[in-house]
């Protein structure tokens, strides 16, 4: 685990509620915040590869930290739905390191030159209800972050949401027909945003979940449409999909540690609070 690593999760442990662990909203015997379970589960994160199945039309290749349960997302839903705000710091220090192994991956730039990160925007409504955007506050502390780490990072917003309903509870095709015209671009913000995009070695966008993909998805079409090309996205966390009672298929994601390659992982994600 890298300095950084640890860092980041020194960081987390410190701004947690000092009775509660932020993973598993548990008290008990914490070490800076979070119980020893909760430490040891962080730990063992690495990011990887997650696709899910089937895959929407024009979803980049996605990095994600790691599943949508335990520790992680009880921190993600803190930040996001508990209004733990300075969680957006060691949050945003996690994504870079997602950042970092997307544009690793074959075939999404290479390290070469400054890294063009874009937030998927949130909806006004959103965004009055979590006293601000909070994908656009993790994304300037992961270019701080990437920056000190010795990576050049640039961030852009060069789209805006259109109102729309809630994706939690929708299926699959519920979930794509609401993010096909969810994003439209930002006339102010999207000419400094192509520039940046030209000089870029990779433009990655972020989300906080993937859950089907059509958010990132239409996200990634929006992007494109607008003169942008997108090489990858990073996620905090990848849900899992569910499956009927029954033994597991073969190769199916089970935990956090058997991520394998894009395109050996069928049953990574599906249904859940995300895109």
């Amino acid at each position: 685990m890298t300095d950084r690593w640890r860092e980041a999760l020194a960081d987390l442990a410190d701004l947690v509620l000092p009775a509660r662990c932020v993973g598993c909203v548990r008290g008990g015997a914490l070490i800076r915040g979070l119980c020893p379970a909760c430490v040891t589960e962080l730990e063992a994160l690495s990011p990887g590869a997650v696709r899910p199945h089937p895959a929407p039309a024009g979803l980049p290749p996605t990095c994600a930290l790691g599943g949508y349960e335990g520790a992680l997302r009880g921190a993600v839903l803190a930040y996001k739905e508990q209004g733990r705000h300075r969680l957006a710091g060691p949050l945003g220090a996690l994504l870079a390191e997602v950042v970092a192994a997307a544009v690793e991956a074959p075939g999404a730039g290479g390290p070469a030159g400054p890294v063009l990160l874009v937030p998927v925007p949130s909806t006004a409504r959103a965004a009055r209800a979590r006293h601000g955007d909070h994908l656009a506050r993790l994304a300037r502390h992961a270019v701080r972050r990437l920056r000190r780490a010795g990576r050049p990072a640039l961030l852009a917003r060069p789209l805006r949401a259109r109102p729309r309903a809630d994706s939690a509870g929708l299926g699959g095709a519920a979930r794509a027909a609401s993010a096909a015209h969810a994003f439209a671009p930002h006339p102010l913000r999207l000419p400094a945003a192509r520039r940046r995009a030209a000089d870029a070695a990779a433009v990655v966008v972020l989300d906080d979940v993937i859950t089907t993909g059509a958010t990132l998805a239409a996200v990634t079409r929006a992007l494109g449409e607008a003169g942008i090309e997108v090489a990858a996205a990073a996620v905090l966390a990848a849900t899992r999909r569910r499956r009927p009672p029954g033994p597991p298929a073969a190769g199916a994601w089970r935990r956090r540690s058997e991520f394998v390659p894009t395109g050996r992982d069928p049953g990574m994600t599906g249904a859940g609070p995300e895109g």
